[in-house]
C-alpha cells in the first residue's frame, strides 16, 4: 500500500470526511529539499469534516497529524493542509 493510500485510510477512519483528497505532490518538488526518487515525500490534502467544528486552526493540524501517527509522518518531508468543516 502506498502512503497515498495509507494517508486517505487513516484520516478517512478518524473524521468521516464529506471531503476527502490525497494528492502526491513530489514532482513538482523535483531537486527541492527533501524530494524522494520515486515521489511519496510531498503531499497535499483537502479534508472537510463535521469533526473539526469549532477547533482552532491549530487544533485541527495536530487531530490530522495524530491520527496520521508518527509511521506516517516521519516517512514524508512536506504535509500540506487544507481543513475545515
Amino acid at each position: 500500500m502506498g502512503i497515498v493510500s495509507e494517508i486517505e485510510q487513516k484520516l478517512a477512519e478518524a473524521f468521516a470526511p464529506s471531503v476527502l483528497e490525497v494528492v502526491d505532490d513530489s514532482e513538482a518538488h523535483r531537486g527541492h529539499a527533501g524530494y524522494q526518487e520515486g515521489g511519496e515525500s510531498h503531499f497535499n490534502v483537502k479534508i472537510v469534516s463535521d469533526a473539526f467544528k469549532g477547533q482552532s486552526r491549530l487544533a485541527r493540524h495536530r487531530a490530522v497529524h495524530s491520527a496520521l501517527g508518527p509511521e506516517i509522518i516521519s516517512r514524508i518531508h512536506a504535509l500540506a493542509l487544507d481543513i475545515s468543516d
